[in-house]
């Protein structure tokens, strides 16, 4: 085994001088996952030992799970960034619920207790089974062991600490862990403890805060039927172009690079984006027709004209009484004329209100004479004294040119930005994430400042903005869950984002990337329906 143990191993020890050294890395070190394999690699050095593995008790507190396994002699390295390997996980209990003290790993999880092991194959303490059956397997031979249980300020068990084979830096031959590796060693469990106790519960703020974000997200989507999963997809859109753009190494957008900590606040932005909806009336954000409100307009007007037309035929059956009295001749000739005459004011009433509900659909623009047919419509009245076909509210939401919302409606809808930004500024974002606010609020804004709701143009616009802004509007356009609209092919959806870009409204050069290297198609593959893909 001699040959196992050369230079390699002496740089292991180190002085208990360093351990204030490596005590600011562990404090400093922000990745959890670097974090844990830091404390392995450092209790390896510290120690002399030759393999390690360090485990971390689960959400639930039933099991101990591998985190990372180290074994220098046959160079194994498992765990975060590294092959997984396959490493049981360690229950703290047994079948029927009584705590596993036959385990070392979990008997030193359950007391807080550190054990050191000189020669596990002639230990009884303990059932070694596992680590002798290793040996078998691989011809390893476990002997020295060193168990530390790892704990915050508060005494709680975060995971264990198994050192295993110290080796001598003379003889570089295994020998028992002496008393001041185990010093040293508890002195770095202790570091860690919390190093990893402060990195959870940053981690677990970090978690709440998403599933606080996701749920508020959710609760958006839900409060309109017709964008159940819009957010999410714009996360997705949003994504998906930033990590282009990261990848390209040529072209305008070459060393454009987002951060890891930028990648953060674009997905945060994303998911935040719509968050102002929530203020938004539920009648205005799901109307589908120019007249639908809190109630069917439509089924009013429906109604109203149904009304008119009883009233039409009870004034020609005051004619024809009329006519039969007087006794003119001929009679019969007067009576046609009045049926004539009845059929067609029926039947222009009813091309009539065919003609409003088509409008109401707002499926069409409108064209100057079909406004000034909706003018003549709502002035009409039976009588001089009865109220016009249509109301002054009714004529002003029909004569939307394009669309179904009215201009006051449209300020309502646009004034969700202004809201998000309002719910966002008062939220105490991290340093990282103080630009969250204005990102999320500036997705309707455009380059050439025509864009709401503070008219910016491109020297106002950052990256992750621009990319928001198309992301939510490529989602619109083939979204496939809308029943108001057919889902747009993306070749539609493309040319309308090329116009637009033509247009001045949208980046360029993002517009080019996201067509050009295709960033589209995992999102294609994904979410849309297979007619779409036409390209």
């Amino acid at each position: 085994m001699s040959e196992a143990y050369k230079n390699p191993y002496s740089h292991l020890l180190m002085p208990a001088k360093n351990i204030i050294d490596i005590a600011v890395a562990l404090t400093a070190e922000d990745d959890i996952n670097r974090l844990l394999e830091m404390i392995l690699d450092e209790a390896l050095r510290i120690s002399t030992a030759d393999a390690g593995t360090l485990y971390i008790i689960n959400e639930k507190g039933t099991h101990l799970d591998f985190a990372i396994v180290r074994n220098r002699s046959m160079g194994i390295e498992t765990g975060t960034g590294k092959d997984e390997g396959t490493f049981p996980s360690v229950p703290l209990y047994t079948p029927k619920g009584a705590p596993n003290m036959s385990n070392i790993s979990s008997c030193a999880a359950l007391t807080g207790k550190t054990f050191r092991i000189n020669d596990i194959y002639h230990s009884t303490r303990f059932n070694f089974s596992g680590p002798r059956a290793y040996d078998e397997k691989t011809g390893y031979r476990s002997v020295s062991m060193l168990v530390i249980p790892m704990h915050n300020h508060e005494g709680d068990i975060l995971g264990v600490l198994q050192l295993l084979n110290a080796i001598n830096q003379d003889t570089f031959k295994v020998v028992p862990f002496d008393d001041e590796a185990v010093s040293i060693a508890c002195a770095l469990a202790s570091l860690a403890g919390s190093a990893l106790n402060n990195r959870q519960l940053v981690a677990g703020l970090k978690d709440l805060l998403y599933s606080f974000i996701k749920s508020i997200a959710a609760a958006v989507d839900e409060k309109s039927a017709y964008t159940g999963g819009h957010i999410k997809r714009v996360v997705e859109l949003s994504l998906l172009v930033a990590q282009g753009i990261n990848d390209q190494e040529e072209g305008p957008l070459a060393g454009k690079q987002f951060s890891d900590e930028e990648l953060e606040e674009l997905k945060i932005s994303a998911w935040m984006h719509d968050v102002g909806k929530i203020t938004t009336p539920e009648h205005v954000i799901n109307k589908q027709t120019k007249l639908e409100a809190i109630r069917d307009g439509a089924a009013e007007i429906r109604l109203r004209f149904k009304l008119i037309s009883q009233e039409l035929e009870n004034l020609f059956l005051k004619k024809k009484i009329a006519l039969l009295e007087q006794h003119q001749d001929p009679v019969n000739f007067s009576m046609a004329q009045l049926e004539d005459e009845l059929r067609n004011e029926k039947r222009q009433l009813e091309s009539d209100l065919a003609f409003i509900l088509q409008c109401n659909e707002g499926k069409s623009f409108l064209e100057d004479h079909q406004l000034q047919r909706l003018s003549d419509i709502a002035h009409r009245r039976l009588f001089p004294d009865h109220a016009p076909f249509l109301t002054a509210d009714e004529l002003d939401h029909l004569s939307v040119r394009k669309g179904n919302l009215t201009p006051a409606e449209r300020k309502i809808i646009e004034n969700h930005v202004k809201a998000t930004r309002k719910i966002l500024q008062e939220l105490p974002f991290p340093k990282n994430l103080q630009k969250v606010p204005e990102i999320a609020a500036s997705h309707h804004e455009k380059l050439d400042g025509s864009g709401y709701p503070d008219g910016k143009d491109a020297a106002q616009l950052d990256l992750a903005t621009r990319i928001m802004a198309i992301a939510d509007i490529f989602e619109a356009l083939t979204a496939a869950d809308r029943p108001y609209k057919h889902p747009m092919p993306l070749s539609k959806a493309l040319q309308i984002l090329d116009q637009m870009e033509k247009d001045g409204h949208i980046d360029t050069d993002i517009v080019r990337l996201f067509r050009e290297k295709r960033l589209f198609a995992p999102y294609a593959q994904a979410y849309l329906k297979p007619g779409q893909v036409d390209m």
